[in-house]
Protein backbone atom coordinates (compact mmCIF):
# COMPACT_ATOMS: atom_id res chain seq x y z
CA UNK A 1 0.00 0.00 0.00
CA UNK A 2 2.82 2.04 0.84
CA UNK A 3 4.86 1.93 -2.05
CA UNK A 4 1.71 1.59 -4.34
CA UNK A 5 -1.12 4.02 -3.41
CA UNK A 6 1.37 6.49 -1.24
CA UNK A 7 4.65 6.13 -3.57
CA UNK A 8 6.54 6.04 -0.62
CA UNK A 9 10.01 6.40 -1.74
CA UNK A 10 12.76 2.95 -1.03
CA UNK A 11 14.51 4.03 1.91
CA UNK A 12 11.01 5.03 3.61
CA UNK A 13 9.66 1.50 2.82
CA UNK A 14 12.44 -0.32 4.25
CA UNK A 15 12.82 2.33 7.30
CA UNK A 16 9.17 1.28 8.00
CA UNK A 17 9.87 -2.56 7.19
CA UNK A 18 12.38 -2.77 10.09
CA UNK A 19 10.03 -0.78 12.19
CA UNK A 20 7.01 -2.78 12.20
CA UNK A 21 9.10 -5.83 12.13
CA UNK A 22 10.77 -4.76 15.13
CA UNK A 23 7.11 -4.32 16.90
CA UNK A 24 5.86 -7.29 15.66
CA UNK A 25 8.26 -9.53 17.75
CA UNK A 26 7.71 -7.41 20.75
CA UNK A 27 4.43 -8.56 20.30
CA UNK A 28 2.43 -11.70 22.39
CA UNK A 29 -0.78 -11.38 20.37
CA UNK A 30 -1.33 -10.79 16.68
CA UNK A 31 -1.15 -7.42 15.08
CA UNK A 32 -5.08 -7.66 14.69
CA UNK A 33 -5.09 -8.33 18.69
CA UNK A 34 -2.66 -5.69 20.05
CA UNK A 35 -4.05 -2.98 23.00
CA UNK A 36 -2.76 0.41 23.75
CA UNK A 37 -1.12 -1.26 26.41
CA UNK A 38 1.12 -3.29 24.01
CA UNK A 39 1.90 -0.18 21.80
CA UNK A 40 3.18 1.42 24.98
CA UNK A 41 4.62 -1.58 26.03
CA UNK A 42 6.70 -1.28 22.75
CA UNK A 43 7.55 2.32 23.10
CA UNK A 44 9.16 1.50 26.42
CA UNK A 45 11.61 -1.00 25.56
CA UNK A 46 12.51 1.03 22.82
CA UNK A 47 13.30 4.11 25.62
CA UNK A 48 15.06 1.68 28.00
CA UNK A 49 17.33 0.93 24.83
CA UNK A 50 18.10 4.54 25.09
CA UNK A 51 16.59 4.99 21.36
CA UNK A 52 16.04 9.03 21.39
CA UNK A 53 12.78 10.25 21.71
CA UNK A 54 12.52 11.77 18.43
CA UNK A 55 13.51 8.17 16.69
CA UNK A 56 10.71 6.55 18.75
CA UNK A 57 8.13 9.33 17.51
CA UNK A 58 9.23 8.16 14.20
CA UNK A 59 8.71 4.47 14.94
CA UNK A 60 4.99 5.22 16.32
CA UNK A 61 4.34 7.01 13.51
CA UNK A 62 4.78 3.65 11.48
CA UNK A 63 2.96 1.67 14.01
CA UNK A 64 0.02 4.18 14.18
CA UNK A 65 -0.55 4.32 10.18
CA UNK A 66 -0.01 0.02 10.54
CA UNK A 67 -2.90 -0.09 12.37
CA UNK A 68 -4.82 2.45 10.61
CA UNK A 69 -4.35 0.16 7.46
CA UNK A 70 -5.62 -2.71 9.39
CA UNK A 71 -8.84 -0.72 10.53
CA UNK A 72 -9.58 0.49 6.81
CA UNK A 73 -9.11 -2.51 5.31
CA UNK A 74 -11.22 -4.17 8.23
CA UNK A 75 -8.60 -6.40 9.34
CA UNK A 76 -8.99 -5.44 12.83
CA UNK A 77 -11.70 -3.69 15.17
CA UNK A 78 -10.13 -0.60 16.67
CA UNK A 79 -6.83 1.28 16.23
CA UNK A 80 -4.86 1.15 20.09
CA UNK A 81 -2.93 3.97 18.79
CA UNK A 82 -4.95 6.34 18.97
CA UNK A 83 -5.25 6.82 22.76
CA UNK A 84 -1.08 6.63 22.52
CA UNK A 85 0.14 9.66 23.02
CA UNK A 86 3.83 10.59 21.35
CA UNK A 87 7.20 10.59 22.72
CA UNK A 88 8.06 14.23 24.25
CA UNK A 89 10.74 15.99 23.03
CA UNK A 90 13.16 18.43 23.33
CA UNK A 91 12.45 21.24 20.29
CA UNK A 92 15.54 21.44 18.65
CA UNK A 93 16.31 24.19 16.21
CA UNK A 94 17.72 23.19 13.01
CA UNK A 95 21.60 23.75 12.10
CA UNK A 96 21.07 26.80 9.50
CA UNK A 97 24.38 28.63 7.78
CA UNK A 98 24.25 32.72 7.15
CA UNK A 99 24.13 33.77 4.06
CA UNK A 100 27.56 35.25 4.63
CA UNK A 101 28.99 31.51 5.24
CA UNK A 102 27.19 30.37 2.12
CA UNK A 103 28.72 32.94 -0.02
CA UNK A 104 32.33 31.93 1.53
CA UNK A 105 31.58 28.50 0.78
CA UNK A 106 31.00 28.96 -2.97
CA UNK A 107 33.46 31.45 -3.08
CA UNK A 108 36.00 29.10 -1.84
CA UNK A 109 35.02 26.01 -3.67
CA UNK A 110 35.24 28.62 -6.88
CA UNK A 111 39.03 29.62 -5.92
CA UNK A 112 39.94 26.21 -5.64
CA UNK A 113 38.29 25.32 -9.26
CA UNK A 114 40.06 27.99 -10.41
CA UNK A 115 43.14 26.92 -8.98
CA UNK A 116 43.26 23.37 -10.55
CA UNK A 117 43.94 21.36 -13.17
CA UNK A 118 42.97 18.08 -14.78
CA UNK A 119 40.89 15.40 -13.02
CA UNK A 120 40.52 18.24 -9.78
CA UNK A 121 39.39 20.88 -12.01
CA UNK A 122 36.61 19.06 -12.99
CA UNK A 123 35.80 17.24 -9.76
CA UNK A 124 36.29 20.92 -8.33
CA UNK A 125 33.56 22.11 -10.87
CA UNK A 126 31.14 19.77 -10.09
CA UNK A 127 30.89 20.28 -6.29
CA UNK A 128 30.95 24.20 -6.97
CA UNK A 129 27.67 23.12 -9.20
CA UNK A 130 26.16 20.89 -6.57
CA UNK A 131 26.78 23.17 -3.58
CA UNK A 132 25.38 26.24 -5.58
CA UNK A 133 22.20 24.50 -6.15
CA UNK A 134 21.45 23.47 -3.04
CA UNK A 135 22.08 27.14 -1.51
CA UNK A 136 20.28 28.39 -4.23
CA UNK A 137 17.32 25.84 -4.96
CA UNK A 138 17.04 24.47 -1.25
CA UNK A 139 17.06 20.98 -2.45
CA UNK A 140 17.31 17.73 -0.42
CA UNK A 141 20.40 15.88 -1.02
CA UNK A 142 18.53 12.61 -2.52
CA UNK A 143 17.13 15.23 -5.08
CA UNK A 144 20.50 17.05 -5.88
CA UNK A 145 21.88 13.53 -6.58
CA UNK A 146 18.94 12.50 -8.49
CA UNK A 147 18.69 14.93 -10.98
CA UNK A 148 19.42 14.47 -14.30
CA UNK A 149 20.78 15.58 -17.45
CA UNK A 150 17.52 16.33 -19.12
CA UNK A 151 15.64 17.60 -16.17
CA UNK A 152 18.43 20.81 -16.03
CA UNK A 153 18.71 21.17 -19.59
CA UNK A 154 14.91 21.41 -20.59
CA UNK A 155 13.75 24.74 -19.11
CA UNK A 156 16.73 26.32 -17.00
CA UNK A 157 14.59 29.41 -15.25
CA UNK A 158 13.04 27.05 -13.64
CA UNK A 159 13.22 23.08 -12.37
CA UNK A 160 10.85 20.40 -11.69
CA UNK A 161 11.79 18.22 -8.40
CA UNK A 162 10.55 15.51 -7.24
CA UNK A 163 10.35 14.92 -3.77
CA UNK A 164 9.00 12.56 -0.69
CA UNK A 165 6.06 10.05 -1.49
CA UNK A 166 7.04 11.29 -5.52
CA UNK A 167 5.16 14.75 -4.79
CA UNK A 168 6.48 17.22 -7.37
CA UNK A 169 7.58 21.09 -7.17
CA UNK A 170 8.74 23.73 -9.41
CA UNK A 171 11.76 25.66 -8.34
CA UNK A 172 12.96 28.51 -9.84
CA UNK A 173 16.89 28.87 -10.92
CA UNK A 174 18.50 31.94 -10.18
CA UNK A 175 20.88 33.13 -12.52
CA UNK A 176 23.86 32.18 -10.59
CA UNK A 177 22.42 28.72 -10.42
CA UNK A 178 22.29 28.68 -14.09
CA UNK A 179 25.81 30.13 -14.93
CA UNK A 180 27.26 27.39 -12.55
CA UNK A 181 24.82 24.29 -13.55
CA UNK A 182 26.04 25.77 -17.79
CA UNK A 183 29.71 25.75 -16.56
CA UNK A 184 29.13 22.09 -15.00
CA UNK A 185 27.44 20.93 -18.10
CA UNK A 186 29.94 22.43 -20.76
CA UNK A 187 32.67 20.32 -18.42
CA UNK A 188 30.88 17.53 -18.05
CA UNK A 189 30.29 16.74 -22.20
CA UNK A 190 34.42 15.95 -21.77
CA UNK A 191 34.36 13.33 -19.80
CA UNK A 192 34.02 9.67 -20.06
CA UNK A 193 30.41 9.73 -18.00
CA UNK A 194 29.21 11.98 -20.36
CA UNK A 195 26.44 9.54 -22.15
CA UNK A 196 24.94 9.10 -18.41
CA UNK A 197 21.65 10.42 -17.68
CA UNK A 198 22.85 11.39 -14.44
CA UNK A 199 23.91 15.20 -13.78
CA UNK A 200 25.99 14.07 -11.08
CA UNK A 201 27.19 10.71 -12.70
CA UNK A 202 29.70 8.21 -11.49
CA UNK A 203 31.05 4.82 -12.23
CA UNK A 204 29.66 3.31 -9.24
CA UNK A 205 26.50 0.49 -8.79
CA UNK A 206 23.83 4.03 -8.87
CA UNK A 207 24.95 5.29 -11.52
CA UNK A 208 25.33 9.20 -9.89
CA UNK A 209 27.77 10.41 -6.87
CA UNK A 210 26.55 8.88 -3.27
CA UNK A 211 25.14 11.14 -0.55
CA UNK A 212 28.38 9.79 1.64
CA UNK A 213 30.80 10.62 -0.90
CA UNK A 214 29.36 14.03 -1.47
CA UNK A 215 29.23 14.96 2.19
CA UNK A 216 32.99 13.83 3.15
CA UNK A 217 33.52 16.35 -0.30
CA UNK A 218 31.68 18.98 1.53
CA UNK A 219 33.48 19.01 4.93
CA UNK A 220 36.60 19.25 3.11
CA UNK A 221 35.07 22.46 1.63
CA UNK A 222 34.08 23.99 5.09
CA UNK A 223 37.62 23.08 6.36
CA UNK A 224 39.45 24.58 3.44
CA UNK A 225 36.67 27.91 4.23
CA UNK A 226 37.64 28.35 7.51
CA UNK A 227 34.05 26.77 8.67
CA UNK A 228 33.85 24.21 11.32
CA UNK A 229 33.10 20.65 9.54
CA UNK A 230 30.96 20.03 12.34
CA UNK A 231 28.38 22.71 11.11
CA UNK A 232 28.34 21.72 7.59
CA UNK A 233 26.23 18.97 5.98
CA UNK A 234 24.27 18.76 2.93
CA UNK A 235 20.44 19.84 4.82
CA UNK A 236 22.42 23.04 6.67
CA UNK A 237 22.30 24.29 3.08
CA UNK A 238 18.93 23.54 2.58
CA UNK A 239 18.21 25.04 5.96
CA UNK A 240 20.06 28.15 5.41
CA UNK A 241 17.97 28.53 2.12
CA UNK A 242 14.94 28.42 4.20
CA UNK A 243 16.18 30.63 6.85
CA UNK A 244 17.02 33.34 3.86
CA UNK A 245 14.46 33.35 2.55
CA UNK A 246 12.34 34.17 5.84
CA UNK A 247 14.83 36.40 7.05
CA UNK A 248 14.50 38.44 3.41
CA UNK A 249 10.59 38.58 3.70
CA UNK A 250 9.10 35.61 2.16
CA UNK A 251 5.78 34.38 3.22
CA UNK A 252 5.98 31.41 4.28
CA UNK A 253 3.68 29.59 2.13
CA UNK A 254 6.02 30.19 -0.54
CA UNK A 255 8.58 28.64 1.55
CA UNK A 256 6.84 25.47 1.88
CA UNK A 257 6.34 25.08 -1.54
CA UNK A 258 9.38 25.80 -2.49
CA UNK A 259 11.27 23.51 0.22
CA UNK A 260 8.43 20.07 -0.47
CA UNK A 261 7.24 20.31 2.75
CA UNK A 262 3.75 18.32 2.63
CA UNK A 263 2.78 20.15 5.88
CA UNK A 264 3.82 23.63 7.20
CA UNK A 265 4.31 22.54 10.62
CA UNK A 266 7.69 21.37 8.99
CA UNK A 267 8.55 24.55 7.44
CA UNK A 268 7.14 26.80 10.61
CA UNK A 269 10.48 25.08 12.20
CA UNK A 270 12.22 27.76 10.46
CA UNK A 271 9.94 30.97 11.76
CA UNK A 272 11.21 29.42 15.52
CA UNK A 273 15.19 30.31 14.49
CA UNK A 274 14.15 34.01 13.63
CA UNK A 275 12.43 33.93 16.76
CA UNK A 276 15.77 32.76 18.22
CA UNK A 277 17.76 35.23 16.23
CA UNK A 278 15.39 38.36 17.19
CA UNK A 279 15.00 37.78 20.69
CA UNK A 280 19.36 37.27 20.84
CA UNK A 281 19.61 41.23 19.07
CA UNK A 282 17.27 42.54 21.24
CA UNK A 283 18.88 41.49 24.16
CA UNK A 284 22.33 43.20 22.56
CA UNK A 285 21.11 46.16 20.98
CA UNK A 286 18.08 47.54 22.82
CA UNK A 287 18.56 49.31 25.87
CA UNK A 288 15.51 48.25 28.31
CA UNK A 289 16.61 44.46 27.48
CA UNK A 290 20.62 45.23 28.99
CA UNK A 291 20.61 44.73 32.84
CA UNK A 292 22.46 47.27 34.66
Amino acid sequence: MMAAERGAAANSIAAYRRDLQAYGESLNVKAVHASAADVRRHLAELSAQGLAASSAARKLSAIRQFHGFLLSEGLASEDPTQTVDRPRQPRTLPKTLNLNDAKTLIATATGLRDASEGLARVKAERLVCMVTLLAHLGLRVSELLALTVREVETDRTAMTIKGKGGRERVVPVSPTARQSLANWLAMRATQPEKNSIHLFASRGKSGTLTRQHFALELKTLAAAAGIAAERISPHVLRHGFATTLLEHGADLRAVQQMLGHADISTTQIYTHVQEERLKATVERFHPLAKTR
